[in-house]
């Protein structure tokens, strides 16, 4: 399997967000581990994340904070991995505080906790409105201080190096294939040949590979991810054969701020109109109003300036309710108002979503600003188990690229980089477990078998990025149609989990999974 063009690892982890930046952090000091983001390190919807981060209080909690979940979730959700986030959740924070994560906290130094929609307790530790950017930061620092981590920017998987045994009739992964800028050091060392956008395609050989690619907005037009997150190794599992579960369970977002960047002129509340203050903000992504918003008092208001909907209700439900709004309305968003928000909370608590309002014409502090929903995030992907393992052996999965049934049909508010850290560790630990430590690339070949994709020879698609970015797209956007048909012709089955002695009804569904 060996080429000696390769770049060879002990373990690769797809993507630069919360997910792969733990799942580094917690593996073993002994092994080479490399990291390959798609843009640069930034380019993660982990930086986006505004509201915060779930944490069980104390045990008086978790039968609230499981049932919040569940509901949320419509009761599809798998209740052994939620029993399994919430558990996890407390180390999870104290290994975040250890790397210096500055969250929130009261007078007496005791940590802060505010709440969010469907939350009936306060939970959520936060930083500022950018809690996100404060956790993956301060993950990013830790892990460059590794001397067995390296990172690579602007890399894009394009396939997965797999090896069939013949003995066990299934195919294992043995790492990826990738392109890289002509002028990087990858391509530079490792690079075999060029694509027609003018990039070099990489192999990367390792023993494990953990993807966390993030999740799919770059397929939608109106999304608050990234438009670099279309979805690549939904599409690459799918030629494999890797299992997905739920690819068509897609949440969204009930506020993103709406904005109209064909006029010069912004329209408020009262119906009059200011110029708009820069035409310098044009931007692929949505501008995300976050839940916690919601959750200290804002509500959301018809163009008569009444209140239609209980902002505190689950995403999926709230965000129907805005749609049935503006269809009432023939509007094209409704009105956020945070008049019940204390002006020095907006200013401080929600300080960058206030001054991003500001930079696009409206003053919250003194006005209601115009949302619209947006698609926000991915609750199917690959289908994991509690511990990360994919349908194919010596590939991992975490974060949103990946389903492991803890939000069902529908996610509840700032349990996602609890999750996704959660499954991280879970995967880091286990190929810790697993890894024969005498084994290393300077002295055993990483497999004796030929692979299924030849390390000398290119594909022809790989070389034609336009093309295979189009048919990937397709790839996806088909298995998505086609599972939300089935869904909507299969009522899911109830049956009861156990769950480390809680028993909890579940109608997590037992469907035939994609691939």
């Amino acid at each position: 399997m060996n080429s000696a063009k390769s770049l060879k690892t002990d373990v690769v982890i797809v993507g630069s967000g919360v997910a792969g930046l733990y799942a580094a952090m917690n593996l073993p000091d002994n092994l080479n581990i490399t990291i390959i983001s798609k843009g640069n390190v930034t380019e993660c919807d982990s930086y986006l994340a505004q509201g915060g981060i779930c944490m069980l209080r104390d045990d008086a909690d978790y039968d609230s904070y499981f049932e919040d979940t569940m509901r949320a979730g419509h009761y599809e959700n798998d209740p052994d991995s939620v029993d399994q986030m919430i558990r996890q959740s407390q180390d999870v924070i104290k290994d975040l505080i250890s790397i210096g994560t500055d969250f929130e906290r009261n007078a007496d130094g005791s940590l802060d906790f505010t709440k969010e929609g469907a939350h009936s307790n306060k939970r959520i530790l936060f930083h500022e409105d950018i809690t996100g950017q404060e956790i993956t930061s301060k993950l990013l620092e830790a892990v460059k201080k590794l001397p067995n981590v390296s990172i690579y920017e602007n890399v894009t998987m394009i396939d997965l190096i797999t090896k069939k045994s013949n003995i066990l009739g299934d195919s294992s992964c043995h790492g990826v294939v990738c392109t890289a800028l002509p002028e990087s050091e990858l391509s530079d060392k490792y690079g075999i040949c060029d694509t027609n956008d003018g990039k070099k395609i990489v192999f990367i050989e390792s023993f494990y590979t953990i993807l966390a690619c993030g999740g799919i907005g770059g397929l939608f037009d109106h999304s608050t991810n990234y438009p670099i997150l279309t979805g690549d190794a939904l599409a690459i599992c799918l030629k494999h054969g890797i299992k997905l579960e739920n690819p068509d369970y897609i949440q969204i977002h009930p506020t993103t701020l709406y904005t109209d960047h064909s006029s010069l002129y912004v329209e408020h509340f009262d119906g009059s109109k200011s110029l708009r203050p820069s035409t310098d903000l044009l931007t692929d992504r949505a501008f995300l109003i976050s839940e916690s918003v919601r959750g200290e008092g804002g509500i959301l208001l018809g163009s008569n300036g009444e209140r239609f909907t209980d902002e505190l209700q689950p995403r999926d439900v709230v965000s129907s309710a805005i749609f049935q709004q503006m269809k009432k309305e023939g509007s094209k968003h409704v009105w956020l108002s945070m008049e019940h928000i204390p002006e020095d909370e907006i200013r401080n608590h929600f300080k960058h979503i206030y001054e991003h309002c500001l930079e696009e014409g409206y003053d919250a502090t003194k006005e209601p600003i115009p949302v619209v929903p947006a698609q926000h995030y991915f609750m199917g992907g690959i289908k994991v188990d509690l511990n990360g393992q994919t349908s194919m052996r010596h590939l991992f999965a975490a974060g949103e690229t990946c389903c492991n049934g803890v939000h069902g049909r529908n996610r509840l508010a700032s349990n996602s980089l609890l999750e996704s850290l959660v499954w991280a560790k879970k995967s880091a630990l286990l190929i810790k477990e697993k890894y024969d430590k005498r084994v290393v690339f300077s002295h055993i070949p990483c497999s004796e078998n030929a692979s299924d994709v030849s390390l000398t020879q290119v594909a022809p698609e790989w070389t034609d990025t336009m093309t295979l970015k189009v048919n990937n797209k397709r790839l996806v956007l088909s298995e998505i149609e086609r599972m939300k048909e089935y869904h909507e012709n299969h009522k899911p089955k109830q049956y009861i989990t156990s769950c480390t002695g809680n028993y909890a009804p579940s109608g997590r569904r037992p469907d035939p999974v994609s691939a």
